[in-house]
């Protein structure tokens, strides 16, 4: 038997730990090595914005050469949107990513908009890769060659991965992507491509990222700005969300504050920025200082290199687009945050070209158009197939619908679901008159709808059927019209194979001149109860001194409040939901003023007035007492409501 040895033991002992423990600190992105230094430039939903291109490299380079250690990343969407993707497919905006030396880019919704041979294409000419945890591409013909189902340490250029690590200045930085589920919705992905849960392919993912010992986590997110913050609070040990697909400009990040806090960013759209945001991580991978901005790409100066080549490729759209097929005497409204919210009189041209043309094949009197798929204004004065093109880049084929009168008012609330948060299913209009309200819950907000018949407008009747013009995208179920799908499903589609900007440049030609106006086809307003001649109760207004420039209280929700000096009213608002209000009046009144003030419900009703005296700076004043005028503008009508 060996006799014991102390010595041995001990140095065995030490060896162990020094294998279990100190190694994989050292696997842990040299966490050691203390605070470390990060810089990410980036960018999201460009949108074939290729003329963007030259101020983009200037304002690449000069952050880059005051940074020691650089990322340049992409959170999707830089196909559709101009002629230039339309003409290239993305290989013109490619061609100056691959320049510039983008490290990553994931998948926005728009990279679906074409067939998958057209983004396979896009993608093997990457000198860098694409990035995505949640897009399982693994049964498409075309796309499952790219795919690469580890985690790229060093990635490969031309590939798509669920995630990559980057060394940079001697540490490990994951990066991985995610892309909105609702993209089989959105766009016309192959039915082989399946988006799977974001948040549950996240943490996956960040649990394969940690275990191979890196704590600086960086997610490319085309899910929109409130599902970032959702994916933020959800998962842990994401650093750093970069943004995309709600096109929100944050002029600095926003942060989650938890035990390793994470930053949201987000570059608004089309090149007008570019982010930048500098991170410090401990020795552990917790950020623990930011400073993030927005460089306006206007400030910058064009690259002129880069300019020579955007020339290149604008040259080669000339021809393509010069051609003149209208003229407008007024200015077309296609502004992204009018046509998704509000009736535009761009939407009512491109909606009655639809009817239009579809009345050549069968007759139809309405039209639907999802504001989604409108994607510019057109100043007045000529209109050239650019123009039309730029406006409906995806070339999207028209159809006609047999309709019921109970899906065409569901497809109604269903575009005006989202218009808090400006989603691109609201519908533009011809042949239809609507009203929603607002303040009613998703679902039932639409009261009141007429739809042109061979006799005029006529209230919709729920149990008639109506043939309605509308897009290949919704007619497919696209931005959720399910009951568009249904009625497709059931053969009561017909396919017209007449894409959109052909449709509106005949339209354009028969009618050369064009002058369309607002109408009131749309019309967002409440809706007031039949016989309603109940007033309100009354206000309750809080003191007011001669030093305020605002009279506040509280009274019932959505009512008017009125402030009068005699009579002459010196302030106007509205309450919200709580019933609080706050209204600004046009000037300080001279203490011992009398101020009325009145509240008026939807229906017209007005309540009681209530008196209040204007006290000087050094007295207190109670909350104004009713008294019943009786006379004057807006006061005194009614009972209380209880």
């Amino acid at each position: 038997m060996k006799k014991f040895n102390l010595n041995v033991f001990i140095y065995t002992t030490l060896l162990t730990l020094l294998v279990t423990f100190i190694v994989p600190t050292n696997l842990q992105a040299s966490a050691s090595t203390g605070n470390f230094n990060l810089t990410i430039l980036h960018t999201n939903d460009t949108h074939a914005r290729v003329e963007q291109q030259p101020r983009l490299f200037t304002a690449v380079n000069t952050l880059r050469s005051q940074k020691a250690n650089t990322l340049l990343v992409d959170a999707g969407d830089v196909f559709s949107g101009t002629l230039y993707f339309n003409k290239f497919n993305g290989l013109a905006d490619l061609y100056f990513m691959n320049l510039l030396g983008y490290d990553a880019m994931t998948f926005g919704n728009h990279e679906f908009d074409k067939d998958s041979v057209t983004l396979a294409n896009f993608i093997r000419q990457m000198n860098f890769p694409m990035v995505s945890a949640n897009v399982n591409v693994t049964k498409d013909a075309y796309l499952s060659p790219l795919y690469r189902d580890f985690t790229g340490n060093p990635a490969e250029g031309g590939k798509i991965y669920p995630s990559i690590i980057k060394t940079i200045g001697g540490e490990k930085v994951g990066i991985f992507g995610l892309t909105t589920e609702e993209t089989s919705i959105l766009s016309s992905p192959s039915k082989d491509i399946v988006y799977e849960d974001s948040v549950q392919k996240a943490r996956l993912t960040v649990d394969s990222l940690k275990r191979v010992g890196v704590n600086k986590i960086i997610a490319l997110s085309h899910l929109g700005y409130k599902p970032d913050i959702n994916l933020g609070q959800l998962v842990d040990g994401i650093d750093i969300i970069v943004g995309g697909h709600s096109h929100t400009t944050l002029d600095k990040p926003y942060v989650i504050n938890k035990t390793e806090p994470t930053l949201i960013v987000q570059a608004g759209e089309h090149l007008n920025f570019l982010g930048s945001l500098d991170v410090t991580f401990n020795s552990t991978g917790v950020v623990t200082g930011y400073n993030g901005q927005l460089a306006d790409l206007s400030t910058y100066s064009e690259n002129q290199h880069v300019k020579t080549k955007v020339n290149e490729y604008k040259a080669e759209l000339e021809e393509y687009t010069k051609r003149i097929v209208g003229k407008t005497d007024v200015f077309l409204n296609g502004e992204r945050a009018d046509v998704r919210t509000k009736e535009t009189n761009l939407g009512n041209l491109i909606t009655d070209s639809m009817v239009a043309k579809a009345n050549q094949f069968v007759k139809t009197h309405i039209a639907l158009q999802n504001g989604g798929s409108i994607r510019s204004s057109i100043q007045a004065g000529d209109i050239t197939l650019g123009h039309v093109k730029t406006v409906l880049p995806y070339e999207n084929t028209l159809v006609t619908l047999d309709l019921t009168g109970d899906e065409l008012w569901k497809a109604l609330e269903h575009g005006v679901s989202g218009v808090e948060t400006v989603e691109g299913r609201f519908l533009q209009v011809s042949g239809i008159k609507y009203k929603f309200d607002l303040t009613k819950p998703v679902g039932s907000r639409v009261w009141s709808v007429e739809a042109k018949t061979d006799d005029g407008f006529k209230p919709l009747d729920k149990t008639k059927i109506y043939r309605v013009a509308t897009n290949a995208f919704t007619a497919d179920g696209g931005d959720g019209f399910t009951m568009f799908k249904k009625a497709k499903d059931e053969g009561r589609m017909k396919e017209l194979f007449i894409v959109d900007y052909d449709v509106m440049v005949d339209y354009l030609s028969k009618y050369s001149l064009v002058s369309p106006k607002v109408e009131g086809r749309i019309i967002q307003e409440a809706q007031v109860s039949n016989g309603d001649t109940t007033a309100p109760n009354a206000p309750v207004v809080n003191g007011v001194k001669n030093s305020d420039k605002k009279v506040t209280g509280k009274a019932e929700a959505y009512t008017k409040i009125s402030i009068y000096v005699g009579k002459n009213r010196i302030g106007y608002g509205t309450t919200k939901k709580d019933g609080k209000f706050s209204v600004s009046i046009k000037k300080k009144q001279k203490a011992g003023t009398n101020l009325i003030v009145t509240a008026k419900d939807k229906a017209g009703n007005v309540s009681k007035a209530i008196e209040i005296v204007v006290s000087s700076e050094d007295k207190g004043n109670g909350k104004g007492r009713g008294k019943d005028k009786g006379k004057g503008k807006d006061k005194g009508k009614g009972k209380g409501k209880k």
